[in-house]
């Protein structure tokens, strides 16, 4: 599975590396390490008795799929079984989404992934960041979160790591009647 953001201290804990955040806490939750490779960390691990391997690419969102894509080579790991976790600015904040399939939405983290990999036909955990219209979406989504909006982050990376674990060990249709 992989989370979508931008590498480097600068970026940590804004709007746009909720994927990041999702992946860093499923690593604490099954005590796997991250390694750092050319183009991502990643952390190799079992749950519940199915190997699991956590992506954060480090070419930045827009050259995701470049990164996804290696690793995907590396461990050959077919489309159908990559997990992607997003932020989604269309979603009020908090909010929890999961896709098997689709277009980006004009994400253009995904848009790389659907490129590099080939396919619309992979998993997508969506998270809400919401918008503000008084700013362009590039500048919104670098910024961290508001203080109010904390609550409802830690809340939705905690769900969105519980449909992860369902997806893996139960399957998306039942993640996505139980979470969406």
């Amino acid at each position: 599975m992989a989370g979508l953001g931008n590498p480097g201290a600068r970026y940590a804990r804004t709007r746009h590396n909720i994927g990041f955040m999702v992946v860093d806490e499923i690593a604490e939750r099954l005590g796997i390490a991250f390694k750092e490779r050319e183009l991502c960390r990643i952390g190799r691990g079992s749950m519940e008795g199915d190997e699991v391997i956590l992506v954060e690419p480090l070419t930045f969102m827009n050259r995701s799929g470049v990164a996804v894509r290696l690793a995907m080579k590396q461990y050959n790991v077919r489309p159908e079984n990559l997990i992607v976790i997003q932020d989604d600015i269309d979603m009020e904040t908090g909010k929890l989404k999961i896709r098997k399939r689709g277009s980006s939405g004009g994400h253009r983290g995904i848009a790389s992934v659907m490129e590099a990999v080939g396919t619309r036909e992979f998993t997508r955990v969506k998270i809400g960041i919401g918008r503000d219209e008084t700013m362009e979406a590039e500048e919104y989504v670098l910024r961290k979160f508001r203080k109010d909006e904390l609550p409802l982050i830690r809340e939705a990376v905690t769900r969105a790591v519980d449909s992860v674990f369902e997806i893996v060990t139960v399957g998306t249709d039942s993640a996505m009647n139980r979470f969406n």
